[in-house]
C-alpha cells in the first residue's frame, strides 16, 4: 500500500538534502541535466492527453520545458530558475549552408559555434572551436565574456522569490560553474587532452579564464538569490563509460584547485546545497569532489563502471546526496518494456533511499526515442516505491 504525503515539496527536498528520511523520495524533472528531449515530450503529452505548446528550454540539448500539468502529474518537487545572457549578446539561431547541408547555428558568448543539421534536428554539436590553434597569448587576448554583467540577472530575484513565496516547491538553479568543459569546447577535445599531457601550463591559463568568468558570475548571482535558492547546480563531465576521462593525478594538479576554489566561494556565500554533475564512472573521483565541498552528485550513471547503486550508497551515502540514478538510461529506459522499467526503478530506489539522501530522476535527460509508456512507468513507479512509511 502506498504511503501518505505529510510534507510540502520544499520540506521534503530539504530534509532529504540533510540526510534525513522524508515522507517520500523527492522527484525531479525539468533541469538542464534532468530534462526531457523535445521529441519524447511531444509524444508524452499526446499520450497523457495534455495540451501544451512546445517550448525549447535548452537549444543545444533540444530540451522541452515541461508544463505545470506534466510536473504535477509526476509529483515533481522542484522548480528551476536561471540567469540569462547579457543584453549585449546578439545570439540566436541562424540558418547556414555548409558541405551541401542546411544547418541551424548558434554562436555562444565564448565564440563557440553549435550546429544542428536541418535534416536531422536532434541536438547541437560543436562545429567551431575558436581557440583550436591558439597560443597562451591568444588565450589572454580572447574576448572573454563578462560574468558579472548585471543584465544577465535582470528580474532573477523577483522570479526566484515568486517561486519561494508563492509555491511549495524547492528552488533549484540552472546549470552553471562549467569551469573545465568550456575549455575543451573552445580548444577541441582531442587537442585539449594532448594539451593536458604536453603543455599543462596552457590548460591552466585557459582554466584561469573560465574560473574568473564563473567567480564573477557567482558574485552577482549570489548577491541576487543566494538567500533564496535551495540547490545550486554546477558541473563538468570528468568521467566516461569506463572511468575518469583523464588520470586522477591530472585532475588533482590542474582542475581540482579551480573546482575547489569555486565551490568554497559558493559555500561561503549561501546555505544552498551544491549539486555537481558529471556523467560516467566517476567513482574514483568522488572523494576529490567531496573534498572540494560538494553536497550532491548527479546524474549517477548506474550503467557505467563501478556505479552500482547499492555499492555507492554503502560507500558514500553518509556524506553524499545522490540525485538521479533512477533507471538504466542506456538499455532499460529506451528499449525495455514498462514492466522492465518499473522493476529497474524499484531496485534503484530501494538501494538509494534508506536514511534520506536521495532525489529521484532518470540518469541525465530523457532522450527523444524513449516511449511515453516507459516515461510514465519511470515516474509512477518512483512515486509508488518511494514512500518511507
Amino acid at each position: 500500500m502506498r504511503g501518505r504525503e505529510t510534507m510540502t515539496s520544499r520540506e521534503r527536498v530539504l530534509k532529504t538534502l540533510n540526510h534525513e528520511a522524508p515522507d517520500r523520495v523527492p522527484i525531479d524533472l525539468g533541469g538542464n541535466q534532468t530534462g526531457i528531449h523535445k521529441n519524447a515530450y511531444a509524444k508524452l503529452i499526446r499520450h497523457l492527453g495534455i495540451a501544451d505548446d512546445l517550448v525549447i528550454a535548452d537549444a543545444v540539448q533540444q530540451l522541452a520545458k515541461p508544463c505545470e500539468k506534466v510536473l504535477e502529474r509526476f509529483h515533481v518537487d522542484t522548480r528551476y530558475i536561471a540567469a540569462g545572457a547579457p543584453a549585449s549578446w546578439k545570439g540566436g539561431i541562424v540558418r547556414a549552408e555548409r558541405d551541401g547541408r542546411a544547418w541551424h547555428d548558434l554562436v555562444d558568448e565564448f565564440g563557440i559555434r553549435w550546429s544542428m543539421p536541418d535534416d536531422q534536428p536532434l541536438y547541437m554539436d560543436i562545429t567551431l572551436h575558436p581557440l583550436a590553434n591558439a597560443t597562451i597569448d591568444d588565450v589572454r587576448a580572447h574576448p572573454w565574456p563578462k560574468g558579472d554583467d548585471p543584465t544577465r540577472f535582470a528580474g532573477l530575484r523577483e522570479r526566484a522569490l515568486a517561486l519561494r513565496r508563492g509555491t511549495p516547491y524547492a528552488v533549484v538553479s540552472g546549470i552553471s560553474g562549467v569551469v573545465y568543459e568550456i575549455c575543451w569546447y573552445l580548444r577541441g577535445l582531442e587537442q585539449w587532452f594532448c594539451d593536458l599531457l604536453t603543455q599543462p601550463e596552457f590548460c591552466e591559463a585557459m582554466l584561469e579564464q573560465t574560473l574568473k568568468f564563473w567567480m564573477d558570475w557567482f558574485r552577482v548571482f549570489l548577491d541576487e538569490v543566494g538567500d533564496v535558492v535551495d540547490v545550486i547546480m554546477i558541473g563538468d563531465d570528468i568521467a566516461g563509460q569506463n572511468g575518469p576521462l583523464f588520470h586522477p593525478d591530472l585532475y588533482r594538479a590542474i582542475v581540482k584547485p579551480r573546482h575547489r576554489k569555486l565551490v568554497q566561494y559558493i559555500r561561503s556565500r549561501t546555505k544552498a546545497k551544491i549539486w555537481y554533475h558529471t556523467c560516467g564512472g566517476c567513482r574514483p573521483l568522488v572523494p576529490e569532489l567531496l573534498d572540494n565541498g560538494i553536497h550532491i552528485l548527479n546524474p549517477v550513471q548506474t550503467s557505467a563502471r563501478d556505479m552500482d547503486p547499492a555499492d555507492l550508497k554503502r560507500q558514500f551515502g553518509r556524506d553524499l546526496v545522490f540525485w538521479g540514478g533512477g533507471c538504466d538510461a542506456q538499455h532499460v529506459l529506451p528499449r525495455g518494456t514498462p514492466a522492465e522499467v518499473a522493476e529497474n526503478v524499484r531496485r534503484h530506489v530501494k538501494a538509494f533511499m534508506p536514511g534520506g539522501g536521495y532525489i529521484f530522476n532518470n540518469v541525465h535527460n530523457i532522450q527523444g526515442e524513449v516511449p511515453p509508456e516507459n516515461i510514465v512507468a519511470l515516474f509512477d513507479t518512483a512515486y509508488e516505491a518511494g514512500f518511507y512509511a
